[in-house]
């Protein structure tokens, strides 16, 4: 946590494995069969904890009633329908851009979504106000606007580096993307914990894939 700057560069290594993943499934699948094996190797190498923290963070978003309601509500260990709801919709929208984008293209797309949601869950940190003890807790007291700024130069770098402009707008699109979180919890729960922080993880890295899929389509001077 003292240097949380550097999760960009875990984004990397974790974007690289997918990446090798996604060219190794796609010699032998279909464009569907990849997304699958792609999204599956996701929760295998990074493990399920960010998508439980939205499945919570789901939960309480859904809840209605007052603040102290709504972080019942997200600190139930029972999964609701809100959770389900946000868990369902983040993989079919993985599995549809996934699916949707040209094998030459996806690994390196793959690359850049992760580090975009590592420095978009240091963005929620740092902008976000710590509402309970734990682990988002000691997270967000240790991210300043500081450690912001030099995991965006990091980020940004090596966006550029596997996408150029592209992948340079889907780090800028998820950075938005996070901010909105901090604005949603601080709405629904009176400050931020580390369900946000891996609810920000999960929807940052799909805005950011959507980012690519679209920019791809419309830019000119892309590969695709």
């Amino acid at each position: 946590m003292r240097h949380v700057y550097v999760f960009p560069v875990v984004g990397l290594v974790l974007g690289a494995v997918l990446a090798a993943v996604a060219i190794l499934a796609s010699k032998f699948l279909s464009g569907g069969l990849v997304a699958i094996v792609v999204i599956v190797a996701v929760y295998k190498l990074c493990g399920i904890n960010h998508i439980d923290g939205l499945a919570d963070f789901g939960d309480g978003v859904i809840a209605h009633g007052s603040l102290e309601k709504k972080v019942l509500a997200m600190k139930d260990v029972n999964l609701g329908t809100g959770g389900g709801v946000f868990i369902a919709v983040m993989l079919l929208a993985m599995y549809s851009v996934i699916s949707s984008l040209p094998a030459g293209i996806l690994p390196l797309a793959l690359i850049a979504a992760e580090v975009s949601a590592k420095q978009s869950m240091v963005a929620f940190a740092a902008f976000s106000q710590s509402l309970q003890k734990g682990f988002g807790q000691i997270m967000i007291e240790k991210t300043s606007r500081k450690e912001f700024f030099i995991g965006l130069i990091i980020s940004a770098i090596l966006c550029i580096a596997a996408l150029g402009s592209i992948g340079l707008a889907a780090l800028a699109v998820s950075q938005v993307a996070a901010l909105y979180m901090v604005i949603v919890a601080k709405r629904n729960f009176g400050g931020s914990t580390g369900d946000g922080i891996g609810a920000t993880n999960e929807i940052c890295r799909v805005v950011a894939l959507v980012t690519i899929l679209t920019l791809g389509g419309i830019m000119p001077w892309t590969l695709w």
